[in-house]
């Protein structure tokens, strides 16, 4: 099969198209044919060995994907495809299966045609994905959908609570846009660029304010929670514009990736409620250009790389 694979730490331009191995599922996998898989942050990170502004995080990510090299050749942390085989102790799922999920702490990833993913384990989660959804929509919903929906129950958030989602444009911040107004009930403020405003009043900001002409803080509304969901703002700034009893969440905090709140997701996607924004669609063989775009910081949501084309 073919994959994108990296054995250095760097630029785009480690990556490589190589011919490697199809992958055969263990007795608690399955084999996924993979349609779409995406270019998050994090993969960026990963691929580098580095984070750009943090270098105790970048030591930490270095611990766990290699001090010198990378453990994990073939990256992609989100993926949507079809089930073509079965272990013998799998039972949630059939060869046909149209399913979604996440690599996370797998040995391989979803750069690939061809990826197993165990039907349960520690780290990551896969389900059947949303019936209303193409592969490269719902490729693009796990990990910013997840990250979004964790950080903002946490923040217990009680309907017709003035919420500000800053960096309102990005994976996260169009999911926790959504999930604040939709889901939560909240009267959401979203904090974006000029290009971006229209954007996220489209997904259920009553308020908007663009960043590059205003400072949120300097006006007179107070929030019940403020989230940043680009890791760009710093906390004391963010809690200028708290209530007294106000909480500040950020994407720098540690996440979880559970069943429960990707099947929650799904629902709300089946139900209308949510929905995926997609910047640009890029194919695997073009995979370092992908990656140099998302390291330009203006993406729209989602950068989606898509192995098979226009399958539902």
């Amino acid at each position: 099969m073919k994959a994108m694979m990296y054995d250095k730490y760097g630029p785009p331009e480690v990556f490589r198209l190589v011919e490697v191995a199809k992958p055969v599922p263990k007795a608690n996998e399955i084999l996924v044919k993979v349609h779409a898989t995406t270019v998050t942050s994090g993969t960026l990170w990963v691929r580098r060995g580095a984070h750009p502004d943090s270098r105790l995080f970048t030591l930490a990510l270095r611990l766990v994907f290699g001090l010198t090299r990378p453990r994990k050749p073939i990256l992609g942390y989100e993926l949507s495809g079809e089930v073509e085989a079965v272990g013998a102790a799998v039972s949630r799922f059939r060869p046909g299966d149209q399913v979604f999920g996440t690599t996370t702490g797998l040995s391989a990833g979803a750069y690939a045609e061809y990826v197993c993913l165990p039907e349960t384990w520690k780290q990551g989660v896969v389900a059947h994905k949303p019936t209303n959804l193409s592969h490269e929509e719902a490729a693009a919903v796990p990990i910013g959908g997840m990250t979004a929906l964790y950080l903002l129950k946490r923040a217990s958030i009680q309907p017709g609570q003035p919420v500000l989602i800053y960096g309102a444009s990005g994976s996260v911040g169009t999911f926790a846009v959504q999930l604040a107004a939709h889901h939560f009930g909240a009267k959401v403020t979203a904090v974006c660029s000029t290009a971006n405003l229209t954007l996220a009043r489209s997904l259920g900001a009553e308020t908007v304010i663009d960043y590059t002409q205003e400072d949120f803080t300097r006006r007179s509304e107070r929030y019940a929670v403020v989230f940043d969901a680009v890791g760009k703002l710093a906390t004391a700034h963010g809690k200028n514009a708290l209530q007294k009893t106000g909480v500040f969440r950020s994407v720098k905090s540690p996440t979880s990736e559970t069943p429960d709140d990707l099947l929650l997701l799904k629902a709300l996607v089946e139900a209308g409620k949510i929905r995926p924004v997609i910047d640009r669609c890029y194919g695997l063989e073009a995979l370092a250009e992908a990656h140099r775009y998302v390291e330009q910081g203006h993406k729209k949501g989602n950068v989606v790389i898509t192995l098979a084309v226009g399958n539902r």
